[in-house]
């Protein structure tokens, strides 16, 4: 018998293309994983330990004041891309300030943190290339890591050992080490120094996401690899954003001259996006000047951090031991996270919600900014409320 080919499958309803949708919503609602988006207003009420603003710059005047002149003076916008129209003299300063304040040869800023990874693992790496990438990294490093067209290696989490033995084993002939300088759900700090050294003993480079180190660790807030010794090495790249302890937004890459220069010449989220806004990159540096001369901020943010995560503790809730700003506790699962978090906003308290797949591990948890401008009062009224809103083990 001879088999007729298949009819052609009817092209679906125009109303239907998208009913899949639909169906992997059902999905996630069920395992508890909807993301709903809450617009806040200008003069929130409630105690915000969900913002990234460690320093308490982003409301700071000389900040706002800085964004506005920046604006009033350059535009809305800054009109094209970094390569046409999109420096301004303003980004200038800022890229030689940050180089300086940071402690290497020179920056490059981003639209945002995001589009720096990308552009640092995409222009640094080729198929000639191993990435040996810590399992923890955040989705941009990771994100850099699968457009990059290198071979990576998905190192255990913080394990300098694993990341030797990868570099070790390579058949590639350059290689670069990929790690979050602290890691953003749990806060606690990479390995720089052993890393480092892993990198060098085998002709790697390094490459490191400072975003949650710099303006917090190092003397006066200037960041992960100052406080590791490893800042203005010649083998050794850092990025960063502007959006936390700057308090504005936007992202920079910091390292030797010719790397700036490479990415300058390579890198597409640099070539092909418009440049960061002027308001933006004014409040950068009008918050980096502030830093310069107010950097007891960045070890006031780290006291905080301590003194948050002792009071969890001893109030009886499963709290992270930070390196930096970043607290997190434990939730039992991520409805019971999702729960908890609405139940401290009702009570007048913002934290972060933190669920698979944005936790590694699957533990679901709470994730709180211990800000430099935050009180005594302040940190009691935060534990308070965690402890009386806390789900059932």
């Amino acid at each position: 018998m001879i088999q007729q080919p298949a009819a052609p499958a009817r092209p679906a309803a125009p109303a239907a293309v998208f009913d899949w949708l639909d169906e992997t919503a059902e999905q996630r609602a069920r395992a508890g994983l909807t993301r709903t988006l809450r617009s806040r207003p200008a003069e929130d009420p409630v105690l915000d330990l969900a913002s990234n603003d460690y320093l308490g710059l982003t409301h700071h005047p000389e900040v706002t004041r800085a964004a506005a002149e920046a604006a009033l003076r350059w535009g809305g916008g800054s009109t094209g891309s970094r390569l046409v129209t999109g420096t301004t003299e303003l980004h200038t300063e800022l890229e030689v300030e940050l180089a300086d304040f940071y402690g290497v040869e020179a920056a490059l800023v981003f639209s945002s943190g995001y589009a720096a990874n990308l552009a640092a693992l995409t222009a640094l790496t080729d198929p000639d290339t191993l990435i040996v990438s810590d399992a923890y990294n955040h989705a941009s490093l990771i994100d850099g890591c699968r457009l990059s067209r290198a071979a990576v290696h998905r190192a255990p989490h913080a394990d300098p050992a694993a990341v030797a033995a990868a570099l070790a084993a390579r058949a590639e002939p350059r290689a670069l080490v990929v790690s979050d300088t602290v890691f953003s759900v749990d806060g606690n700090a990479a390995p720089l120094p052993a890393l480092a050294a892993a990198a060098r003993a085998h002709g790697a480079a390094l490459l490191v996401d400072d975003a949650h180190g710099l303006g917090v660790l190092g003397p006066g807030g200037r960041g992960a690899l100052t406080a590791a010794g490893l800042a203005g090495e010649p083998d050794a790249v850092a990025t960063a954003t502007l959006s936390k302890s700057l308090g504005a937004q936007g992202g920079v890459v910091l390292g030797p001259r010719r790397v700036i220069r490479h990415l300058v010449e390579t890198a597409r989220t640099f070539i092909f996006d418009t440049g960061l806004a002027p308001a933006a990159v004014g409040a950068a540096l009008g918050a980096l000047r502030l830093l310069r001369a107010e950097p007891q901020r960045a070890e006031r943010a780290r006291e905080v951090a301590h003194t948050l995560a002792a009071r969890l503790t001893a109030a009886g809730l499963e709290a992270s031991t930070p390196d930096a700003a970043v607290v997190s506790v434990r939730a039992p699962g991520p409805e019971q996270a999702l729960a908890w978090a609405a139940d401290c906003r009702t009570a007048g308290l913002a934290v972060g919600c933190f669920r698979p797949p944005s936790v590694p591990d699957g533990f679901s948890r709470l994730r709180l900014t211990a800000r430099a401008d935050l009180t005594d009062e302040q940190i009691g009224l935060a534990v308070h409320t965690l402890k009386a809103t806390a789900p059932a083990p």
